[in-house]
């Protein structure tokens, strides 16, 4: 794998900000989830835990634009929109990782427009996914990325995590800002050694298989903000004192299960494995899934598909996978499910095949 060397400059430069730049990235679903934090991938490290997103078409689109004073603004859909002086700027706030990044690039005179196509808070990974496009919206503003090249999204997405991580007060993972980085759809094997801490990345399936799995797919938001700091943190407080370390050597164990199966096509065995892996989770943490969440998990192991909540649960999202058929028929019953609940919705999504993009200018 590529060695970790080097960082992004912090030099964003004298006085205000003077021109436009977008960046944007996806949101992911996810297998394997939470086994992407160095809790769980140190101690498992021998049955090479691994993560599989699914990046999705709806984008996180970040804006530079000239402020009308030295201060950074942030408007984001879904908060109020908050303005600071950066030296004064709060990471403990609804918006406190766009701040912390700003404060790391030692922004100042520049607006930040955040437009995301998934709900807020919906577990799609939308926080990080703005990190990472505003790293690289930053970075960009510098002068500093020519090409997007592997290597180059890569460090965007370790800085993102690493800011983070440095405000969360909490475990983070790196997946969601691997996913955002490089989209398509991809399997992240976990690795710690003496060399550090390191991750492999393999592609599962390649851009004319997209238009296959997207026909698969089904995506519901259950109409509740989740809340993903509850549900890690007992997952990691369990982990920590010992309990359920057999499960989650099976939930790595259908992570790989589900690797395979999505790089061979067979996703039948795809969404066995996915319901067996949602199911070892609800033992371990039975509120992962609310009233509605667990209707319509029921409602596709009922139609032959598999089905997961995305990220921690505990509300946001859930996702299916099945054949085109039957995932037709379960679209009717889950937009059955979801007409009860004010805001919950079926998801239009199809596979994204970019990742990370930047553009200067208007």
């Amino acid at each position: 794998m590529p060695k970790r060397s080097g960082t992004l400059s912090t030099s964003f430069g004298k006085g205000r900000f003077l021109e436009k730049i977008e960046a944007s990235a996806p949101c992911r679903v996810d297998m394997g989830g939470t086994l992407d934090i160095s809790t769980f991938f140190y101690p498992l490290c021998r049955f090479r835990p691994c993560t599989v997103n699914i990046t999705l078409d709806l984008r996180t689109r970040v804006t530079l634009v000239p402020n009308n004073n030295r201060k950074v603004r942030v408007s984001s859909r879904g908060f109020r929109s908050a303005e600071y002086a950066i030296e004064d700027a709060p990471f403990k706030h609804p918006l406190g990782l766009i701040f912390a990044v700003a404060a790391y690039f030692r922004a100042e005179g520049v607006h930040i427009l955040i437009d995301s196509a998934s709900p807020p808070k919906s577990a799609l990974g939308g926080s990080s996914v703005a990190a990472v496009a505003l790293v690289a919206a930053f970075a960009g503003a510098q002068g500093q990325i020519r090409t997007l090249t592997p290597a180059l999204r890569e460090k965007i997405a370790l800085l993102a995590h690493a800011i983070e991580a440095s405000v969360a007060g909490v475990p983070c993972g790196l997946q969601d800002q691997l996913a955002a980085a490089f989209g398509g759809v991809h399997a992240w094997y976990w690795q710690a050694g003496l060399s550090g801490t390191g991750f492999e990345r393999r592609a599962l399936l390649g851009r004319r298989a997209f238009n296959n799995i997207g026909r698969r797919l089904l995506l519901a938001y259950c109409g509740v903000q989740h809340e993903s700091g509850n549900v890690n943190a007992r997952w990691v407080g369990q982990f920590l004192k010992g309990a359920h370390r057999g499960r989650w050597r099976e939930i790595v164990a259908c992570t790989h299960r589900f690797a395979e199966a999505i790089a061979a096509e067979d996703y039948g065995a795809a969404a066995a494995a996915m319901n067996r892996e949602t199911a070892i989770r609800r033992k371990m943490t039975p509120d992962v899934l609310d009233a509605v969440g667990r209707r319509l998990v029921a409602a596709a192991v009922r139609s032959n598909c598999g089905a997961r909540f995305a990220g921690a649960g505990g509300g946001g999202c859930i996702w299916a996978l099945g054949s085109p058929d039957d995932i037709d028929r379960l679209k009717g019953s889950w937009e059955s499910i979801l007409s009860e609940r004010r805001n919950a919705r079926l998801l239009a999504a199809q596979i994204d095949a970019d990742g990370l993009t930047l553009r200067h200018g208007a």
